[in-house]
């Protein structure tokens, strides 16, 4: 339940952006990790009941980019308009007057997030085409200008040594591969990235593909980043064959160079450094994650080489 001096605030919220509607009830969606996020359920004049999200960003994402709010807004809202399957924006506050850092108002899609493959039949080729439809955008034409470049990031990333190396992934020797290879020239033109498309970010409804939902990690840059991580998610998820499926759905409707994938996999590989055991949530889950991430980098450590 949310507390009530909390649902008071959440009362002035719909006040602010809906003054014709009321707010019905309130409640925290559990799971998220980069924002906090709380679902509302509001009464319309006309009598109809809706549901909307507020998000408000984590202190490390606001740490990176004290304009996060306003990049998803604007982004939810591009996307929306070009026809992707993404929470409607309905509102942005950056005043503060409610809460004391800024917050958006979105679209609540129904629906679920599937991590077993007999669940929805055809769960590969979806995610992989709706993977491909994102990448697809045209980026001069829909302005992504004010997201990260990838580029950056991947530089930046590679030229910080943390304070401590995550020996049991083999982090030292991913770094050592990748520094040696130095920046990595881009063989495909700059796409919108997603940032985080994995499962967990992906919701389902009867069967299709409903919603892509936390783009707060969207970047511009070479597809490879994008598919490279989700291939990761995917072999986490749902296994070997299903990792090579979606790689070869993907390629069928997005035909891109992959001579650097085998590097983009290994910077995947360096996302879950320190923080495997707290992914996975338990003993068995993390034994087979680390299984398979070893796996995963001993197949592009056997075929890195930039020419």
């Amino acid at each position: 339940m949310i507390p009530a001096k909390d649902a008071t605030k959440f009362v002035q919220i719909v006040q602010k952006f809906d003054p014709q509607s009321v707010l019905v009830r309130a409640w925290k969606l559990e799971g998220g990790v980069s924002a906090q996020v709380t679902a509302l359920e509001i009464e319309q004049a006309d009598g109809q009941t809706k549901k909307l999200l507020v998000r408000q960003h984590g202190e490390g994402d606001r740490t990176q980019n004290p304009q996060i709010a306003a990049d998803e807004f604007k982004l939810l809202d591009r996307l929306h308009s070009a026809g992707l399957l993404v929470p409607a924006p309905y509102y942005l506050d950056q005043s503060c007057e409610i809460f004391p850092i800024p917050y958006i108002v979105i679209e609540y899609i129904e629906g679920a997030s599937v991590f077993a493959l007999d669940a929805v039949p055809d769960l590969i080729p979806q995610l992989a085409a709706q993977l491909a439809r994102i990448h697809e955008l045209d980026g001069s034409q829909q302005n992504f200008s004010f997201l990260p470049q990838q580029e950056k990031i991947y530089a930046d990333k590679l030229g910080t040594s943390p304070a401590r190396l995550d020996d049991s992934l083999d982090e030292g020797r991913i770094r050592d591969v990748l520094e040696a290879a130095g920046p990595l020239p881009q063989r495909n033109k700059s796409v919108l990235l997603h940032g985080d498309f994995w499962p967990g970010n992906i919701l389902w409804r009867d069967g299709r593909l409903a919603g892509v939902i936390d783009w707060e990690d969207s970047r511009f840059g070479d597809p490879l980043g994008d598919l490279a991580n989700s291939r990761l998610e995917t072999l986490w998820a749902f296994g070997r064959d299903a990792m090579q499926r979606f790689t070869q759905c993907y390629l069928a409707k997005n035909d891109i160079d992959i001579t650097l994938l085998p590097y983009w996999d290994l910077y995947a590989a360096l996302k879950p450094a320190l923080r495997l055991a707290e992914w996975a949530g338990d003993a068995v889950v993390e034994k087979r994650w680390r299984e398979e991430h070893r796996w995963f980098i001993e197949r592009a450590f056997a075929v890195t080489n930039v020419n």
